[in-house]
């Protein structure tokens, strides 16, 4: 019994950071319909410059700015490369995409090199919340499971109570519609893309220091998500979630 309780508990963290990593790329498939296999590229990328960021200006404010530059680095990969290869349909996303997640694991071997980075799970964090049967439980664990519920809810409120979330939706479905309503539908696309990338590098900030930060856990993660997003029914955020425990406690 004490096994299988220290085993549950420490797969529902597993699987909510499947799921960190996981909602963006639902997201960004929902909305737009676009199978990015660059998105764990942006998760490594995301777990990268939180490292670099915080030897200099610490863990908390990397919590900030590393998914807002990963959002940005979306944006700019659906506005100069993506939204030209949309428009010849899937079969052009795909080695797009994967052009992309290439380049990024060769630039960030170059940068960084070939060996995992020393990052570090913060000091502020770095105790035992609890002890399960002799089993510590650490503070950070617990911080993940609260940064993916907010997460969580943080989506589903924008996407079914806002006004944004209404516009963004019926972007998909009626483009034409939306735009002859005075919304710059492009905009919109390029809006979620980066939502999603920023939803992404926050995952690899909480993630980077729980596994390890080194240039091939992008391939190592991105054929988990997909099985993830997959299986959670394409375009389904509950399903993503629930997906994302279920694979989470598997493993």
């Amino acid at each position: 019994m004490e096994l299988l309780l220290v085993t549950l508990l420490n797969g529902l963290v597993y699987g909510m950071l499947l799921f960190m990593l996981a909602s963006g790329l639902t997201l960004i498939f929902s909305m737009m319909g676009v199978l990015n296999f660059a998105h764990a590229s942006v998760y490594m990328i995301g777990a990268y410059l939180a490292y670099q960021l915080s030897r200099t200006m610490g863990f908390w404010l990397a919590l900030v700015v590393a998914p807002v530059l990963c959002g940005a680095i979306g944006a700019a990969i659906e506005m100069y490369g993506l939204r030209k290869a949309h428009h010849n349909g899937h079969i052009a996303e795909l080695p797009f995409t994967v052009g992309i997640a290439l380049l990024v694991e060769k630039a960030v071997q170059m940068i960084w090199g070939l060996a995992p980075v020393p990052y570090r799970v913060p000091a502020a964090l770095d105790f035992t919340l609890f002890s399960m049967y002799g089993t510590n439980f650490p503070a950070y664990r617990g911080f993940m499971l609260l940064i993916s519920l907010l997460m969580f809810l943080a989506i589903w409120l924008l996407l079914t109570r806002t006004r944004i979330g209404l516009v963004i939706q019926a972007s998909l479905t009626h483009p034409d519609m939306v735009s002859a309503l005075g919304h710059n539908v492009p905009r919109v696309y390029t809006t979620v893309f980066a939502g999603g990338s920023a939803l992404a590098g926050l995952a690899g900030v909480i993630g980077g220091n729980y596994l390890v930060t080194e240039p091939a856990m992008a391939f190592t993660m991105g054929p988990i998500v997909f099985v993830v997003v997959v299986f959670g029914g394409l375009g389904s955020l509950v399903g993503c979630l629930i997906a994302s425990i279920l694979m989470g406690l598997v493993q």
